[in-house]
């Protein structure tokens, strides 16, 4: 399928009709077990966990999207990234990016780092120099997200995959707010991309999920591949069905994302009640160019800081109809939080506030609604702020 464009690739790879019944859409396989002609001789699959037919097609259509050698579907994104750091021996070194998801955050500190011995630095990789200056002897890999969550910095993919190389790093990018429409990190010379799948890659609010995505076919894929059979974190038959239903609508989705949350941004940008907007579509973002230049738009997510403190975030945040208060993001539906109260709350208050996470901050899934619809939802919620 590699001759193939975007759209084309994920409404068929890995995605044959059925063999037995000309079924048009894969089937659900919900089997644990699959009977053997003899033993070890088989058709493929032996037990779910190890390999399912309907997993096996998602898992080749993300990997084409992405354009990797492999891919690998798990029971949730920080299963994903569980498995990744499983990949590390015990007292290695890696450097992170300081603007990190709130759980990918907790799972290193909390999780890894006492479990594996691990040393962890955090940097601002929007100054790729200040990589280079915590490489130690014992460093292993390099964790990138761009767009940040919750701050959208961009960061310069191909600088930081330039430093990896040099020093035989593994370099790996959380994707999740980009997906692979937009930013194609294997492509600017990654080792391996991450996925919450939750998000835009399914589309629909409506399962939990992870992948990751090989550059190679190479030690560290194998690896991988062993870690997702071997602890077991894999998606189910049903939710990877899900999965590659969401996936073929990906490539539209995510263009009347960015259409909406550029016009969201817009909105924004000049209201009275609005200190500051982050958007890297924004000309005047300092990320504007960084990110025309690797990613094909800005994304869906829009994060800006309310005039006040925390009484106005949650007065916005009360009186939004549309723009409904969950965590989580990339459903068709627009979704609103606060960072410092919610998804980012498990980060101390002092190292939030160091990165600019502030109680005033807020972060928007722009969803497919009607873009006027979603203008006066957020007009109204502001001229509630102070009157309520």
């Amino acid at each position: 399928m590699s001759q193939y464009r975007f759209s084309t690739k994920a409404i068929h790879s890995g995605q044959e009709a059925d063999s037995a019944t000309g079924a048009i859409m894969t089937p659900i396989y919900a089997t644990s077990t699959f009977v053997q002609q003899s033993p070890g001789i088989h058709k493929g699959y032996e037990y779910s966990r190890s390999g399912n037919p309907t997993r096996t097609a998602l898992e080749i259509c993300v990997a084409a999207l992405e354009e990797g050698s492999a891919g690998f579907a798990f029971s949730s994104g920080l299963a994903a990234e569980s498995v990744i750091l499983d990949t590390l021996e015990s007292g290695s070194h890696i450097i992170a990016t300081d603007d990190l998801y709130g759980g990918t955050f907790r799972l290193l500190e909390k999780v890894k780092k006492p479990s594996y011995n691990l040393e962890i630095s955090y940097v601002d990789m929007t100054q790729p120099e200040a990589i280079e200056k915590v490489i130690k002897k014992n460093t292993r890999m390099i964790w990138v997200e761009t767009p940040t969550n919750p701050l959208l910095k961009i960061i310069d993919l191909r600088k930081v995959a330039g430093i990896a190389s040099r020093y035989n790093l593994i370099s790996v990018c959380d994707n999740t707010f980009a997906s692979p429409y937009l930013q194609k990190p294997l492509g600017l010379g990654f080792d391996l991309v991450v996925h919450s799948a939750t998000k835009y890659l399914n589309g629909h609010s409506d399962i939990v999920a992870g992948v990751i995505v090989t550059k190679k076919d190479d030690e560290l894929t194998q690896k991988i591949k062993f870690l997702q059979n071997a602890v077991g974190s894999v998606l189910s038959p049903f939710d990877s069905f899900l999965l590659l239903r969401g996936l073929k609508t990906l490539s539209v989705r995510m263009a009347a994302h960015c259409q909406n949350a550029k016009q969201v941004a817009g909105f924004l940008a000049q209201h009275e009640k609005v200190d500051q907007v982050l958007y890297p579509g924004l000309p005047s973002n300092p990320y504007h160019e960084i990110a025309k230049a690797q990613m094909k738009d800005f994304g869906g997510m829009v994060s800006f800081f309310i005039k006040g403190g925390a009484a106005e975030t949650r007065s916005f945040l009360e009186n939004t109809k549309l723009f409904a208060l969950a965590e989580s993001l990339g459903g068709v539906e627009s979704l609103a939080e606060a960072p410092a109260l919610m998804t980012h709350a498990s980060i101390p208050k002092e190292i939030r506030e160091q990165n600019g996470i502030y109680d005033n901050l807020v972060r928007l899934s722009v969803g497919l609604e009607d873009s006027e619809d979603l203008l006066h939802d957020l007009e109204y919620a502001l001229e509630k702020v102070n009157s309520s």
